[in-house]
């Protein structure tokens, strides 16, 4: 039997040293997450109202939210096709340019709504009367949906 005086070299590190480091990179995201959950879920204001900070919790489990908040450009065509019907097509098209300048990012669907407006001003109005309160806001888009309603 031949005695040797070299030691072995490990090559790499053993499997104790990876699973270490895994845990140590894991265990305080996992400790972290799951503290912040628990904070969450705690009411700290004493009130047993059922108002929650998150929507999660408010929603039971499986279930979605079926209300949707409406587009802004649907909002504003709708109160403007009220104010044609209660005062004139004038007031509606001041007020839509009003709002597509307080609000550039309505600019976009400036045609569409006028286009409606202009439609809706035929229905209340008739076609020559309706015509009459054009004018060039959003590239006359009101006068085309005058002449499609027409049409």
């Amino acid at each position: 039997m031949k005695h040797t005086t070299t030691q072995r070299i490990q090559r790499g590190p053993g499997p104790a040293r990876r699973i270490g480091r895994s845990l140590a990179l894991v265990l305080p995201v996992v400790l972290v997450l799951s503290g912040t959950l628990a904070v969450t879920r705690v009411n700290w204001s004493g009130d047993s109202s059922s108002d929650s900070v998150l929507a999660a919790a408010e929603a039971p489990s499986g279930t979605k939210s079926r209300t949707k908040a409406r587009a802004a450009h649907e909002v504003l065509r709708d109160k403007l096709l009220m104010e044609l019907q209660e005062q004139d097509p004038g007031v509606a098209l001041t007020h839509l340019q009003q709002a597509v300048n307080g609000n550039p990012s309505l600019a976009r669907h400036c045609r569409s709504i006028a286009r409606a407006l202009g439609r809706a001003a035929v229905r209340v109005y008739g076609p020559s009367r309706a015509q009459s309160y054009a004018r060039p806001v959003c590239d006359t888009s009101f006068a085309s949906g005058v002449l499609t309603q027409h049409s």
